[in-house]
Order: C-alpha cells, then structure tokens, then sequence
C-alpha cells in the first residue's frame, strides 16, 4: 500500500508498465476494467498524475476531479449503463484512506453497474 509514485500500482498502469483492461485513456486519464469486480460492470477511472487520496486533493485540483466525473459519465454512457430514465443508472465511490476501503493509494473513481453492484463495497 504505498503512497508513493515510483511504487504505485496505478501509476504503473497508467505507464503501461501493467497490463490492464483499458476502455478510455488520454493524456490526463485512464480507465480500465478491475481485476475484482463487485459488479457486472466494474470500471477504475484515475489521472495519470499521482495523488494518493482524495484527502490529498486541494482546492486547485477542483478542475481536474470535475473532467474526472464529467468523465466517468461519457464512459458510462460509452459502455451502455448511464442513466436513461426508470431504474437504469450506475454508482460512483471514491474510496478514501483504510477507513472508507481505500485499497491502492492513487486516487480512483469506481464505476459500478448491473444488478446491485454494491454488494461488496457496502
């Protein structure tokens, strides 16, 4: 579990040093499908830039964690979960620290959908 960019394992994702499942990437972000899915559709948003926490995040950040959910939006809609009306729709966590389940120390956005993808994340 380390805070530290040289040893993260997202960061390394992000450098392609890792293979991974990706369904968008850019020059600021990366997503790609989880290894443990807790839900049908289970996809980890993150910057490349490192941040550990949201905790972390200043008030200059503010720009970057809004493209991160506009984000997380178009990737809903991309993969056909975003909400449309009736009981359609999808969650977005963001973990932060051990006591919220922060399990890798680079800032993250989970998206989950299908049926109750919340049953692993409380």
């Amino acid at each position: 579990m380390s805070h530290d960019r040289s040893t993260c394992l997202f960061c390394k994702i992000a450098d392609g040093e890792i293979p991974s499942t990706r369904v968008y990437e850019d020059d600021e972000f990366v997503a790609f499908r989880d290894i443990r899915p807790a839900a049908e559709t289970h996809v980890l948003v993150i910057p490349r830039q490192h941040i550990a926490t949201l905790a972390d995040c200043a008030e200059s950040d503010a720009p970057l964690l809004g493209r991160m959910l506009v984000l997380v939006g178009r990737i809903a809609k991309d993969l056909g979960v975003s909400y449309t009306g009736g009981d359609t729709g999808y969650r977005t966590v963001v973990n932060t620290g051990p006591g919220g389940g922060q399990e890798v120390y680079h800032l993250h956005a989970h998206l989950l959908a299908g049926p109750r993808p919340w049953q692993r994340m409380g």
